[in-house]
């Protein structure tokens, strides 16, 4: 009799082999719908619309966004909102100032600066001053300042200066925090926090599970389709043998 792994059986005419196919395929399942189970809990999709974020966010490119509190917003962190004042429609745009803050732009090296503090800013387009235009701007408590990375074509809080809360939008108007691109394909990645943001008080934000989410799916997905391949290769070999 032989002794390979694929003609030993359980004692009830089951090979080891298809045992552990078996199983593979279950766990693959489990890896699987649970990765995309534990994503929709978590992550919501959005489409930018211009490319008033590019070239960090492309216009009509795809994004998962965390579900976050307002709370839990840093400075450098790209953010999902709405507020009436700025239209009452979904809209990207990055962090760079909190509630207390003193946002002013430019030095004479064109950098934005945070309560005195120059920020580096390497996503930006282009590489002219952080803002073509000067603006000085204190931001009010519980509120953030937003900027789009393309500064020469963003309608962001510099716009919006002379409103009542200097170009700024309540906390509680962030419905979630971009941690990925998905779409195009080209794109696709994980968005870096900027380490520029992270000498100010608070530091920066983490990541959220993106990462171990999509690793979980694609090691599903990798466990299934080995598992589904056992038998038509075991029966192949078979036939050869005979």
């Amino acid at each position: 009799m032989s002794s390979s792994t694929e003609h030993r059986t359980d004692g009830r005419g089951r090979t080891t082999g298809s045992v552990l196919s078996g199983l593979a395929v279950a766990v693959g399942c489990v890896l699987f719908l649970g990765g995309f189970v534990w994503g929709a809990l978590i992550y919501r999709p959005y489409t930018v619309p211009t490319d008033s974020m590019s070239p960090t966010i492309a216009a009509g490119a795809r994004v998962l966004a965390e579900r976050v509190e307002g709370s839990e917003i840093r400075r450098g962190d790209v953010v999902v909102f709405k507020d009436s004042v700025w239209g009452d429609m979904p809209m990207v745009k990055r962090v760079v100032g909190v509630g207390g803050d003193k946002v002013t732009c430019c030095t004479k090296r064109g950098l934005l600066t945070v309560n005195g503090t120059s920020v580096e800013e390497p996503y930006l387009q282009g590489s002219g001053p952080a803002s073509p235009v000067g603006f000085k701007a204190k931001v009010p408590a519980g509120q953030l300042f937003l900027l789009g990375d393309h500064r020469n074509d963003s309608l962001d809080s510099r716009v919006h200066l002379t409103d009542g809360d200097h170009g700024s939008v309540p906390r509680s108007a962030v419905n979630a925090r971009v941690d990925a691109r998905a779409w195009p394909l080209g794109s696709v990645g994980v968005m870096q926090r900027p380490t520029s943001f992270s000498a100010l008080p608070g530091g920066i934000s983490q990541p959220g599970p993106v990462q171990p989410i999509t690793l979980a799916v694609a090691a599903g997905a990798v466990l299934i389709l080995a598992g589904a391949a056992y038998g038509p290769i075991a029966r192949r070999t078979a036939r050869k043998r005979g």
